[in-house]
């Protein structure tokens, strides 16, 4: 019996080892060839492909046709799972690859019908981008016909990789207006339904303005507070304590001086783009050479998103620039009745062996939606002909900012706030992207009537611009840049609350001349400057009970007043923040969930409604089971460390609170999350964390600055790009992992590909 055990275990044993070296020779198998010779019959003259110690993709050809190829094959090599997953994302078409459980989120993205909305576009768009993006996709689709083993996410889904298409790159784009504008949308029906539920002066009081203010004009809407309108006791006698979700700002910080302040007189810009984190990380750092049209050497360097044939935010020696996103208002829901003609369009949603068929009503104004008893339609950017194009490539040959602002009007993207600059020492900001011509935008659903529908269908061409201002100084970091009277114009997306534009602004000012490792240390700039009244309030209400919080007192008072990894008073006070904000608004929230809404898309604008709360003691709005507000406050404190401690430390030891810890940078593969065996393999090393979401070091446990970048054009080789992850997804590839430890390490990596270590030739076939 013994021996026959013996042999059963050295058999399995054997067996598995079998399987694990088959596993790693299929995976070898499908690692792509990075050097030597390809032949290609849709190239019209030899394009290279050189990889340095990072992995990035240097592009040179004779044309810039050719190099969308090319860039193309190299996305498709080291990312076509990655841009799988964004084109059915958006499509809403998951469901095909990872079955029942994404059909919810399919049928939320299918309600936008945006790859109808790709092929349309693509119809219209101009003959020279049409060709652009099928070259780009013949790239994409011979680096994937040449694998000789398919990846290891199709293998484990047990799906098959299909073509790309030239619209698919559209789709892509229209991913990001999800990321980037999503949250408006979403906001907008909040902002409805609690004035419907509420009335008007509780929208008014949840939106009042802060005093967070950092327009580059520096303009001021009054900051004076409303009434505080009063709650029904019914709704606090029946409240339940609830967490409002705390959503990740997804945007960006860029800033800009001009030349008058730096030592070479060109103009010098930032860029850190916030977005959620992911192996492998969005961006793609490349750099693209070819003639332009006048017979010039083009060179760009920067990032591209896999999926489109762009590099997103580069340089190319004339002209630098940037994106953060704009939150001005792009979407409208109008309050539709039983007169309005719908259609009902029929969609189906692929399963692995199965379909789910659902009808869609639609309304001459778009998609509608049912909240409580009430129809609503949406009209959203979006959904408009000039929502995507490719505009964006004209920034490669632009010689001027003042040129790139005029060629940025006309951008199919979401709209950002564009900063540009030259290596003459000009600076300028502008909108761009998709903008509605409509000129009233509201918070809430409005009625028919009031819906400018033609407007609707017509790119805004006249817009706000700021161009060397007297300072020479501009920045952005999602909060309002344009002045009260264009803020009118434009509307409210779902501004940030502005305190990190105003730590920025203050940053710039402090000094004349900069360089780039001034910069980077701005980007790091973790100062906790919006916390201090709120360590303030808490250790003075931790005093009337000195003995019992003296060990919380003495914390506090040593929290370094920075987000840093081992400062644990910091983490006490944003937990403690967070806690009463949710406790003060869970009737609000309480009503709004049961209409499937929550104040998350609106919990950054609470800020000024809390202290205002806690400065006129509102007896209305204190819970039932306390006696006064200073009994209430120190209940929420007591409650958000006893949670903290509950999750974090074993031994109810306050030093396991450290924000490092509680706040620890976990970038992880999609599929280790559903398979944590996977993780050592498949995810990046957990590192402390350091940074949070008010002030310029943006960063949560998986979310935060998914590049560093900082250039003077014409001074590319002293420029820096660091990106939190590597360029292959490919777990043994050498590039999967390359540039994290810079990043984490705060090192700044140079903009500039390095020494050449593969070199792949693309030869056309004639």
């Amino acid at each position: 019996m013994i021996k026959i055990i013996k042999i059963t275990i050295i058999g399995l044993l054997a067996a598995l080892f079998l399987a694990i070296v088959a596993i790693y020779v299929g995976l070898h198998l499908s690692l792509p060839k990075l050097s030597g010779e390809l032949k290609s019959r849709k190239i019209v003259a030899p394009v290279t492909i050189e990889r340095d110690r990072l992995g990035t993709a240097v592009v040179s050809g004779k044309n810039r046709q050719d190099v969308a190829f090319a860039l193309g094959f190299a996305h498709g090599q080291d990312r076509f799972f990655q841009m799988d997953l964004l084109r059915r994302n958006s499509a809403g078409e998951l469901s095909e690859i990872f079955g029942p459980g994404a059909v919810s989120l399919d049928k939320r993205h299918r309600f936008h019908q945006l790859r109808k909305r790709a092929e349309q576009i693509f119809d219209k768009l101009p003959t020279a981008q049409q060709q652009l993006l099928e070259r780009y996709s013949d790239g994409v689709n011979q680096a994937i016909t040449e694998q000789s083993l398919k990846s290891f996410e199709y293998i484990l889904t047990g799906a098959s990789p299909k073509p790309w298409q030239p619209t698919d790159s559209l789709l892509v784009i229209y991913s990001m207006y999800l990321d980037l504008q999503g949250n408006t949308i979403n906001r907008d029906m909040a902002l409805t339904m609690v004035e419907r539920l509420f009335g008007q002066p509780m929208r008014q009081f949840i939106t009042q303005t802060s005093n967070y203010q950092a327009a580059l004009d520096n303009s001021l809407f009054p900051s004076d507070p409303p009434l505080i309108p009063r709650i029904e006791q019914s709704m606090i006698a029946n409240r339940v304590d609830v967490e409002i979700a705390e959503l990740e700002e997804v945007g960006s910080n860029n800033w800009a001086v001009t030349g008058a302040h730096t030592e070479s007189g060109s103009a010098m810009l930032s860029d850190d783009m916030h977005l959620s984190f992911a192996v492998p990380i969005i961006w793609y750092r490349a750099q693209l050479n070819y003639p332009a049209a006048d017979g010039q050497k083009v060179q760009v360097t920067g990032v591209s998103l896999p999926g489109a044939p762009a590099i997103v935010v580069g340089s190319n020696g004339k002209v630098a620039w940037g994106f953060t996103n704009a939150y001005i208002d792009t979407a409208d829901w109008i309050a539709i009745d039983d007169s309005e003609a719908l259609t009902l369009e029929h969609e189906t949603i692929k399963l692995p062996d199965s379909v789910v068929d659902f009808q869609l009503p639609m309304s001459r104004f778009g998609p509608v939606k049912t909240y409580g008893d009430r129809q609503y339609a949406l009209a959203w950017v979006a959904h408009q002909d000039y929502a995507v194009d490719m505009e964006l490539m004209e920034l490669e040959t632009a010689s001027s900012a003042e040129e790139g602002l005029e060629l940025a009007k006309t951008f199919g993207v979401p709209v950002q706030n564009l900063l540009i600059v030259d290596d003459k020492g000009n600076a300028g900001w502008q909108p761009t992207g998709a903008i509605p011509s409509r000129t009233n935008p509201a918070d809430i659903a409005q009625p028919i009537n009031e819906i400018q529908a033609v407007a609707w269908e017509q790119d805004e061409g006249r817009l706000p611009r700021e161009y060397n201002p007297k300072n020479g100084l501009l920045w952005s970091a999602n909060a309002r840049v344009m002045s009260t009277r264009d803020a009118i114009r434009f509307g409210d997306g779902g501004y940030a609350l502005g305190a990190r534009s105003a730590q920025i602004r203050d940053r710039l000012q402090q000094q004349q001349e900069f360089n780039e490792a001034d910069f980077y240390r701005i980007q790091l700039d973790n100062q906790a400057r919006f916390y201090r009244p709120w360590q303030d309030y808490l250790v003075n209400a931790l005093m009337s009970q000195p003995q019992r919080f003296a060990k919380d007192i003495q914390y506090l008072r040593q929290w370094q007043e920075c987000a840093c990894s081992d400062s644990v008073g910091f983490t006490l006070v944003k937990s403690f923040r967070n806690r009463l904000i949710d406790a003060a608004f869970s009737p609000v929230e309480n009503a709004l969930r049961q209409h499937d809404l929550s104040l998350s898309v609106l919990k950054r604008y609470l800020e000024p409604a809390i202290w205002q709360l806690l400065n006129e003691q509102a007896q209305s709005w204190l819970p039932s089971e306390y006696t006064s507000w200073d009994e209430f406050v120190i209940a929420s404190y007591v409650a958000s460390t006893e949670s903290l401690l509950a999750k974090y430390s074993d031994s109810n030891n306050y030093q396991d609170l450290a924000w490092g810890r509680v706040n620890s940078l976990q970038i992880q593969h999609p599929f280790s999350k559903q398979i944590p065996l996977l993780s050592n393999w498949l995810d990046m090393p957990t590192v402390e964390g350091f940074g949070d979401t008010f002030m310029p070091a943006v960063q949560g446990k998986n979310f935060g600055a998914s590049q560093r970048f900082i250039v003077q054009p014409g001074l590319e080789a002293q420029g820096i790009l660091t990106i939190p992850g590597g360029q292959s997804g490919h777990p043994l590839s050498k590039y999967y992992r390359s540039g994290f430890k810079e990043y984490t390490s705060k090192l700044s990596t140079p903009l500039l590909p390095g020494e050449v270590e593969a070199r792949l030739t693309l030869q056309p076939t004639h």
